[in-house]
């Protein structure tokens, strides 16, 4: 600051010698005026430069040359220069975090709409734009009461309650593969709300399976308690004949069984759902597996065929087919009790005189299918879907006459899953059905591929 007061003292008094020489005592006075409005005009030019970079809204590369400013110039354009860049380095950062929080909210398995004061859309992610039909760059400002006229949501704007959600039909939505959304709005800011949405239908479904469950779970218990009731209260209150007598302790014993068969296979059931995958450690012989299969399947059909009436034809793989069958890996209860599931429903459902086929084929890619083929009454294509659901029957009489429980193939369905192999079901109505399991390679050990079928 000092060398500016010398340089205009020094500015002055040459001016004023320079008058002094060439006007006399009116020349010092005239060129000490015209030194100061010299150096006046020379801040006042670098000032200018300083005000124009300002209005082009002072961007750091377009400032003035630091070495042509007078000095009080450079020094606040230094400054203002720092101040700018550090604004921007703040403004980079901002964006750079909004821009994280946004692809943040764009990888939300949920839907995100933020909306304005007025309810036009601001912002969507993908997974909104699927759920409700929407275009990022089309429907942006937008209203969202314009482009979701679903009266219950239109309700549900309109009365400003936001504390609990509503749920819509979503995107595809039919009768026959309903889709639901859970829609929940959050105000925040000035007016402004946040639309968060949700795909519940899975959820729902669960929900209403838990519910179909426990009423199923109900009315197969109430079902033979009521009859036992009744046959205990006809025992109590009335004089019976020994043969009446044995014959009421009889069909009451015959519900005690029904209920424990249907408490097990829930234990079963709840047990399989809850337990950790089979590992690999054990291998049990396919061999004995479908060896014991055959005989409990021939002693079934034994009890189930009327005296009389022409036995089933049951026909399992000879035993030189056997021995190529090798060993599978997971627990041999699990195992057991799908497969002789599986024969024991073809013989239940299979009139006398039919046939029940059961087959096990290696294949070339080192898995291996196992089959169940009846003769039976066959099943229509719309419960082919659902036969594999608890408690699910196409016939309740014939089912509770054959002494199923409605869980046998969700059993089967879970203890193959465990193992890694799937179900498959193929009916012809009236011509009978084929119930099969997949097993993956690693599962399996020892198993050749299999020769030409064995005739029956």
């Amino acid at each position: 600051m000092l060398w500016r007061v010398l340089i205009l003292l020094g500015v002055q008094l040459l001016g004023a010698a320079i008058g002094l020489w060439v006007a006399g005592p009116w020349g010092l006075a005239a060129g000490v005026a015209l030194a100061s409005w010299l150096c006046w005009g020379w801040e006042s030019w670098h000032g200018l430069r300083v005000l124009a970079w300002l209005r082009q809204e002072g961007h750091p590369a377009q400032a003035p040359a630091l070495r042509g400013l007078a000095g009080l110039w450079r020094e606040a354009v230094d400054r203002m220069r720092r101040l700018l860049r550090q604004r921007e380095q703040q403004a980079a950062a901002s964006d750079a975090r909004l821009q994280a929080f946004l692809q943040a909210l764009q990888a939300s398995p949920n839907g995100v709409i933020l909306l304005d004061a007025a309810g036009h859309i601001e912002w969507c992610n993908q997974t909104a734009a699927e759920h409700f039909g929407l275009d990022a760059g089309r429907d942006l400002m937008q209203s969202i009461g314009n482009l979701l006229r679903e009266p219950d949501f239109s309700a549900y704007l309109a009365a400003g309650d936001y504390r609990h959600d509503v749920l819509l039909p979503g995107r595809g939505s039919t009768p026959t593969h309903p889709i639901q959304l859970s829609v929940h709005l959050h105000s925040y800011g000035d007016g402004r709300r946040l639309m968060l949405s949700r795909d519940v239908t899975q959820l729902e479904q669960a929900e209403a399976m838990r519910r179909d469950f426990v009423a199923n779970v109900s009315h197969e218990i109430r079902t033979p308690l009521t009859v036992l009731a009744g046959f205990v209260e006809t025992l109590q209150t009335l004089p019976l004949q020994e043969a009446e007598r044995a014959r009421y302790l009889g069909l009451m014993a015959q519900q005690a069984s029904r209920m424990q068969h249907l408490v097990q296979d829930l234990l079963t059931l709840s047990r399989l759902e809850g337990a950790a995958l089979p590992g690999m450690e054990h291998w049990t012989g396919v061999r004995q597996l479908l060896q014991s299969c055959e005989q409990e399947a021939h002693g079934l059909s034994a009890q189930l065929t009327p005296q009389g009436a022409k036995p089933q034809r049951l026909v399992f793989p000879s035993a030189a087919h056997l021995q190529q069958c090798g060993e599978i890996a997971g627990n041999p209860e699990e195992l057991h009790s799908a497969l002789s599931n599986l024969i024991s429903n073809a013989v239940r459902y299979t009139p006398a005189g039919g046939s029940i086929s059961v087959d096990w084929q290696a294949l070339p890619d080192g898995s291996a299918r196992f089959s169940v083929r009846d003769s039976g009454p066959g099943i229509a294509p719309e419960h082919l879907p659902r036969v594999t659901e608890r408690f699910y029957r196409i016939d309740r009489s014939r089912s509770r006459d054959s002494g199923g429980t409605g869980l046998g193939l969700a059993i089967v369905k879970h203890s193959l899953q465990r193992h890694g192999a799937a179900l498959h079901i193929s009916s012809v109505l009236g011509q009978g059905s084929e119930f099969s399991a997949h097993f993956p390679a690693r599962r399996l050990r020892g198993c050749t591929l299999a020769p030409p079928k064995d005739a029956p």
